[in-house]
């Protein structure tokens, strides 16, 4: 029986004007969050994983406009102008940096507490007792709400940021990038964290990352962004271990497999294309290994099997495909 979903983001098209013209930041991406799950979204960098998050949270910059599309939350649509009640008490956020939602000038304490007040609604003395809560649910003592944000360590932080987006109980959180910033050691006990606080909770959560290995460690499902658009999606021990489109192929070889015998690490040559030019067909054919000349002009919508979407024109061909693309000589080019 399919999990019914909390979000669903339905051709979302978002534009950002710029000098040279009219930036495609994410151009008709779909995907959908099961209630009480986690969701990778991944994807290099400049490949519009932030944008859509910043899009569902209605906060775009200001030269940024949904064109197109729609997000659906708890079975109703929300866009830029209906948003705002919904954030911190039914959708929250971290950031990639702490220092991002921490004022440097006030206690870490006193921020909670006014998140607490402002938003929530609570006397100051219950808002006190919640923010010691919140502080023992991430691994923090109740002592350090009177320290300042420059007081903390990095994961120290990044757990403080943890505990003032649950302030309010909310069902949906979005984590964009949030261990990038940080040592491996502490990654894993940050996503350790929100995995533990999301069974507990019962959260649904959204994690953005360039990292497909966090992905792997800490999500159920995956959704694989290029260029603006989604490329691959689906549970994340089927997409992973079979990847369908070449782009998930290359991102897999391009990290460190400890249970695989292969040590060499093969990056995908090239970059993303620019998103204010006009783009036809599939957009990572120029990088693609596997490309045809129909691949050049003509973009094939995607195509779900199982639960698992790709949007490749020789996803017919994926075992055979996989197997050349886990050879390093199959990424060169001439």
């Amino acid at each position: 029986m399919s999990v019914p979903a909390i979000l669903e983001v339905d051709n979302l098209q978002i534009h950002y004007r710029t000098r040279e013209g009219v930036a495609r930041a994410v151009d008709g991406a779909s995907f959908s969050v099961p209630e009480g799950k986690i969701v990778g979204l991944v994807g290099e960098s400049g490949c519009g994983k932030t944008t859509a998050v910043r899009a569902i949270m209605g906060v775009l910059a200001e030269n940024g406009s949904r064109a197109g599309g729609r997000v659906v939350f708890q079975g109703k649509p929300i866009d830029a102008g209906n948003t705002r009640p919904l954030l911190w008490r039914e959708i929250a956020y971290v950031p990639q940096s702490a220092m991002s939602s921490l004022d440097p000038v006030y206690t870490v304490g006193e921020q909670i507490v006014e998140v607490l007040t402002k938003r929530g609604g609570a006397a100051r003395s219950a808002a006190r007792a919640r923010s010691a809560e919140l502080f023992d649910l991430v691994g923090l003592s109740e002592r350090r709400l009177a320290d300042y944000p420059h007081q903390f360590s990095g994961g120290m932080r990044q757990r403080a940021a943890i505990a003032m987006a649950l302030a309010l109980e909310p069902s949906l959180l979005l984590a964009d990038e949030p261990v990038t910033a940080l040592d491996v050691i502490v990654q894993r006990q940050i996503l350790d964290t929100l995995r533990e606080l999301q069974q507990r909770l019962r959260l649904s959560m959204v994690m953005v990352t360039h990292d497909i290995s966090v992905v792997a460690y800490l999500c159920d499902e995956i959704v694989v962004m290029y260029a603006g658009q989604v490329v691959e999606s689906g549970p994340v021990r089927e997409v992973l271990a079979r990847p369908r489109h070449p782009y998930t192929m290359g991102l897999r070889n391009a990290f460190p497999d400890l249970v695989s015998d292969a040590m060499e690490l093969v990056p995908i040559d090239g970059s993303p294309p620019d998103l204010r030019e006009t783009l036809t067909g599939c957009r990572f054919a120029p990088r693609c290994p596997f490309v045809e000349t129909a691949c050049l002009s003509h973009a094939l919508a995607p195509v779900t099997t199982g639960g698992h979407l790709s949007a490749c024109r020789r996803d017919g061909e994926a075992d055979a495909l996989r197997a050349a693309a886990l050879r390093p000589s199959t990424w060169l080019r001439p």
